[in-house]
């Protein structure tokens, strides 16, 4: 009898996708999770697309060796770089991105049909969630918001620094109307606090990992009275294992025990 927990892999560029990985942890507790963060590339907003991509499949194939079920891209680049298409046809296990959960999760809110995107510079030049929007039938304003990424990374959630950054990324979205605001980055959920202040109590705020582990839940249909303790999630980091704890185990509220150094080549 096979006893071996579903496992998830997750995987950012840092410790942004561990909002990913907090919700499989509050909702799928049954659920072992890998998570790797990439902080030796961290940000990858400025990168080619091409360099992501190549990233990403390469975490994607390390996570499956380690015997994970499924993989979820927490970083929309990897889905802004074409990653999620090449993996589904080298691996046959799922991938899936963020982008759509979070677009459709958007789209069913809006009222006005007006959605904010706020996004590294690479996703919002890609272009993904501009046409992923467009297909449900919504207008999407999307802004590149460079200076989101390395504030989380040093731990600022709040404070004069981050309420500047949010006033210059954020006021034309409030000029322009929008009822409904996407974090198109995993990163920004960790400002949430700070960013619905500014947007006010009208605009309704979708963090798109909670979506995403929604259908993968559904995709498993998996229940089970076992859970999963915390010494078995595992956690990789391309840079400072000792880093990723530290800032991780603030945003995640909980220990991480494990925590490893892998390579991701250049």
């Amino acid at each position: 009898m096979n006893n071996k927990p579903l496992t998830i892999g997750v995987f950012d560029s840092g410790v942004g996708g561990l909002t990913v990985a907090r919700e499989i942890i509050h909702t799928m507790p049954y659920a072992k999770l890998l998570y790797l963060g990439d902080t030796a590339h961290v940000p990858y907003g400025p990168r080619p697309l091409e360099e992501v991509k190549g990233f990403a499949l390469q975490i994607i194939e390390f996570l499956f060796a380690q015997d994970a079920d499924a993989v979820i891209m927490g970083c929309n680049m990897s889905a802004a770089s074409g990653a999620g298409d090449a993996a589904s046809s080298f691996f046959p296990k799922p991938v899936l991105g963020v982008v759509l959960p979070g677009s459709m999760a958007a789209s069913k809110v809006t009222k006005n049909q007006r959605i904010g995107v706020i996004a590294t510079q690479g996703t919002t030049n890609s272009g993904i969630y501009q046409n992923t929007l467009k297909k449900l039938g919504d207008e999407a304003i999307v802004i590149g918001c460079p200076k989101f990424v390395p504030l989380v990374e040093s731990g600022n959630f709040t404070g004069p620094e981050v309420d500047a950054a949010i006033a210059e990324y954020l006021s034309p979205l409030r000029d322009a109307g929008v009822d409904t605001l996407i974090f198109g980055c995993t990163h920004y959920p960790f400002l949430r606090e700070a960013i619905a202040a500014f947007m006010g109590d009208g605009v309704e705020l979708i963090d798109p990992a909670i979506f995403t582990v929604e259908k993968i839940h559904h995709m498993f249909n998996t229940e089970s009275n076992t859970i999963v303790s915390q010494d078995e999630h595992i956690f990789y980091s391309s840079g400072d294992p000792q880093s990723l704890r530290r800032e991780g185990e603030k945003l995640l509220g909980l220990p991480m025990v494990n925590v490893l150094h892998v390579d991701v080549p250049k």
